[in-house]
């Protein structure tokens, strides 16, 4: 005789129910992108704070799901950074859009598994669509190549190092070594760890005067390698350092990577959606030429979280480095156009990343995404001119690709470098304790800098940037008026 299961532990709702949670859900979305600038974008707040108002035990019975979403609404969402914010100007902000908010809405509440064509082919097919939208950006051969989404910069950074290491050294890291800049993103330099190399098969490249992988540098470490006895395999590049919007001399890389046969992955997370605009094609001009590529499609694509992608030459590479046939698989092959994903990187399951992607190109159109990528270059390089005529500003790196580096250096009080850095760091920490703007710091050739990425479309000069920076000034007479007493 069966038991009757009582319906909540079906976990289900009613139709009622589900219309009403979901349309309260969209309305509070709605809200939410409607008042983003009239929001603070900083969240400050203890562990222990934390603990106080979230820490609970493990709920033996539920409770009415209207009061659980209140809860979150009042207690979760208000304590979490507004990365989305136009004052978000620290790391790489993530300036989503509300139709890719919709599709990841979507791509969950259907629960499409991306692994396999069996279990999506219509998933699959998307994804492959938006890989090859992808690939022709970056001049990678379109039917030779191929490409997988991840969750991000960091995983298709690792994946492309894995692929650098099976296709170039086999089975073996024995006397390897790899290349890249100390201006490189600290996830290349993990993911070797993780893969298996030691920290002296790790060459850091120093950087030139304009944060760029020094090439000579470069040239002389490989050919220093050689004649040691090392085996070169793999040249890390960046489009875009995180520092400063950077980019290596690819063309440069590139004939060196051609000429002694070395694996050229070039990191464009950042900076790679600068491709659109004709600046940043030029910028950019040697990328074509890499075996593979990471750009990050949350960042300055304006995805939502977590959509990152490895593009490579050849498809093939990804399923000659990761394809596993367990018995469990075994008829879901099908035929060799028919991709199953989970053989082209680490993940077995995997979400439907490349809906919101596709929903949002298709919807704004590439031109839309231009223009926004666009005014975030623009948006930097007003800036620079905002400040370079006030005299107690000093430009430490040029807007580059959105990113801007500078510090408050009074004209009228000769101060240290060491009493500067102080100081740059207490503004800092002034606007963000202010809850107006996050704005941190960075270090470029030992000086303590403030940095702004400007790749938030949303962005208003005179009502984000400007206001910002006259905030800053203030503090700053402020610390003046303090340490005179």
């Amino acid at each position: 005789m069966s038991r009757r299961i009582p319906s909540n532990a079906r976990l289900e709702l009613t139709s009622e129910e589900m219309r009403s949670l979901g349309y309260k859900a969209i309305d509070l979305l709605v809200s939410h992108f409607e008042s983003i600038p009239d929001q603070k974008p900083v969240a400050l707040a203890t562990r222990r704070q934390m603990d106080e108002l979230l820490g609970e035990g493990i709920p033996e019975t539920g409770s009415h799901v209207d009061d659980v979403l209140e809860h979150v609404m009042a207690n979760v969402f208000p304590n979490c950074d507004l990365l989305t914010h136009p004052k978000s100007f620290s790391f790489c902000p993530s300036p989503s859009n509300f139709v890719s908010t919709i599709a990841d809405l979507l791509a969950t509440g259907f629960n499409v598994f991306a692994g396999g064509w069996v279990a999506s082919p219509a998933g699959a097919e998307i994804e492959i669509v938006t890989i090859n939208w992808l690939l022709e950006l970056f001049g990678l051969p379109l039917k030779a190549g191929g490409g997988l989404y991840t969750s991000g910069g960091s995983m298709a950074n690792l994946t492309a190092l894995a692929v650098a290491r099976k296709i170039q050294l086999g089975e073996t890291r024995d006397a390897a070594t790899l290349y890249l800049s100390d201006q490189a993103h600290s996830s290349n330099h993990r993911a070797a760890k993780i893969l298996g190399f030691h920290e002296d098969q790790i060459r850091l490249v120093a950087s030139d005067d304009r944060f760029r992988m020094n090439f000579a540098e470069l040239q002389a470490m490989v050919e220093s390698d050689r004649s040691a006895g090392k085996r070169p395999f793999c040249v890390i590049a960046t489009s875009g350092t995180t520092n400063t919007g950077a980019v290596d001399p690819l063309p440069s890389i590139a004939d060196l990577c051609e000429a002694e046969n070395l694996w050229l992955h070039v990191d464009g997370a950042y900076g790679g959606a600068a491709i659109l605009t004709d600046q940043g094609r030029r910028a950019l001009d040697g990328i074509e030429r890499a075996h593979s590529i990471t750009v990050d499609p949350h960042k300055w694509l304006f995805q939502p979280y977590e959509i990152g992608c490895i593009l490579v030459r050849r498809h093939e590479w990804l399923k000659d480095t990761f394809s596993e046939h367990p018995e469990y698989l075994r008829d879901t092959h099908g035929s060799a156009e028919e991709i199953n994903f989970y053989d082209h990187g680490v993940q077995l399951t995997r979400r439907f990343r490349a809906l919101k992607l596709y929903m949002s190109i298709k919807t704004f159109g590439l031109a839309a995404f231009r223009e926004a990528v666009k005014t975030g270059i623009e948006t930097a390089e007003a800036a620079q001119a905002y400040l370079e005529p006030r005299p107690n500003w000093e430009i430490v790196s040029p807007a580059t690709l959105a990113v801007i580096n500078f510090r408050y250096r009074p004209a009228d009080e000769p101060l240290t470098e060491a009493q500067l850095d102080r100081l740059n760091q207490h503004l800092s920490r002034r606007i963000i304790e202010s809850g107006e703007a996050m704005l941190t710091t960075t270090v470029l050739r030992g000086k303590v800098v403030l940095r702004m990425c400007l790749i938030n479309p949303r962005i208003s000069l005179k009502d984000h940037v400007i206001k910002t920076i006259e905030m800053l000034e203030l503090y700053a007479e402020e610390a003046a008026r303090e340490t005179s007493r």
